[in-house]
């Protein structure tokens, strides 16, 4: 028989079975309460939806994607990246200090005519040009301060390519029309790369200065190590490590990070030319322990949200298990333990800033909006667009309890580096 047979067959059964199951549901809540059978409603309404994608996407299943699906929600409407990045905005503000003397430093003994600036992992929304434009800032006012004329600026706006760079384009207009106040209106040039910062991604020796913030923690895939030979989760109920995690799980994702790291350090060294600098932000661990009360707040929330909807039929056990963020929180050994290893950059500055995200919000919805706009590509791509909503009301409530407490904080790493020679 054929398989299409086959599918439309069992679509047809569950599809039946759901109903009247349903409709027996609702004859029997009929006279106690409309809520109860609005729910029920709305739980067959996901079953069939469920029913019909799985079918339609059989022929499709294997391993995620991660460059072809990460991304943040793009647009500008209530749910978007730019509507919703104000955490990370906050935390550019918070390093502008770092990333101005870095501009310095690098600019202490030579000048040149033609700067090479990137952004890796750039995203959209208003905070694309927020940290090329302290960097121009600061590099004008060294270039006034040795009475020299302006550099010609090259940007580089790097992202993976399902980034949404047409709101990128958008808005280059304004920022053209802010740089006109810098004293750089004709010798600033912007291009996109749609690469994963992961791979080689720009000719040689031609970027001076490296910006990345809120990236380096996605992986370049889901850790591998993560499914035994059958193909069965050994983190199973959790989105990312827990105190529950096994060993393994721990080990798979720091080997992911390793090689990752370690692939960005070396392209990187490539890129950058002599004494060029780096800085870098991203979400670290203060501790060695691969679980501690800060690291994967956010996601220990979204497990437990999905798992309230498991538990509730709106999401199945196996959805659960087989999905993993490709997103890893290091430790500063870590990091430096790489970073030796590799062998092409210098460390001038590393810091733990530990950054509450109530600072950046005024309540628990504004948070979720954030985590949301993050994650909700990848987790509808795997979960269905159908239960996004549902997953993201359970986690404002489940984040709002963290949020009454005000005490966690989540640790960004900032490192400067300097192109060894």
């Amino acid at each position: 028989m054929e398989v299409t047979s086959v599918l439309r067959m069992n679509d047809h059964s569950h599809r039946t079975v759901a109903r009247k199951g349903i409709f027996r549901q609702c004859c029997s809540l009929e006279r106690e309460s409309p809520m109860e059978v609005a729910t029920a409603l709305r739980m067959n309404v996901v079953a069939e939806r469920r029913i019909f994608r799985q079918c339609c996407s059989l022929e499709k299943e294997g391993p995620m994607d991660v460059a072809n699906v990460l991304r943040m929600n793009e647009g500008t409407g209530k749910m978007s990246y730019a509507q919703n990045s104000w955490l990370q905005k906050h935390g550019i503000e918070v390093i502008k200090p770092i990333t101005e003397e870095a501009v310095m430093n690098m600019l202490s003994t030579h000048f040149p005519e033609r700067l090479g600036i990137a952004d890796l992992g750039c995203s959209s929304g208003p905070n694309t040009f927020s940290a090329l434009t302290i960097i121009i800032e600061a590099v004008c006012t060294k270039y006034e301060q040795v009475s020299l004329p302006m550099p010609e600026f090259l940007l580089y706006l790097n992202d993976l390519p399902g980034n949404d760079f047409n709101s990128i384009f958008r808005s280059l207009p304004s920022f053209y029309e802010m740089m006109k106040e810098t004293g750089v209106p004709e010798s600033c040039f912007v291009a996109a790369v749609a690469s994963s910062f992961y791979c080689r991604s720009f000719p040689s020796n031609s970027l001076h200065f490296v910006h990345s913030s809120y990236s380096l923690h996605w992986l370049s895939q889901v850790p591998p190590a993560l499914y035994d030979e059958y193909g069965k989760s050994l983190n199973k109920g959790n989105v990312y490590i827990t105190e529950d995690s096994p060993a393994s799980v721990t080990y798979a994702f720091l080997q992911q990070f390793r090689n990752d790291f370690s692939r960005f350090l070396k392209f990187r060294s490539q890129e950058v030319v002599r004494d060029g600098c780096m800085v870098l932000m991203f979400y670290g661990r203060r501790t060695k322990q691969a679980v501690d009360e800060e690291s994967g707040v956010l996601w220990t929330t979204l497990s437990q949200a999905i798992k309230n909807l498991v538990s509730k039929g709106f999401i199945e056990d196996e959805k659960l298990d087989s999905f993993d963020l490709p997103y890893y929180e290091p430790s500063a050994e870590e990091v430096e333990e790489e970073l030796k290893r590799e062998g092409s950059f210098t460390i001038l500055h590393f810091e733990q800033k530990p950054i509450a995200p109530w600072e950046a919000n005024k309540n628990a919805k504004n948070l979720a909006l954030i985590t949301r706009a993050a994650v909700e590509p990848l987790m509808k791509y795997h979960f269905g667009e159908e239960v996004m909503d549902m997953i993201f009301e359970e986690y404002t409530e489940l984040m709002q309890l963290d949020f009454d407490e005000g005490k966690k904080k989540l640790i960004h790493f900032v490192l400067v580096l300097k192109r060894s020679n």
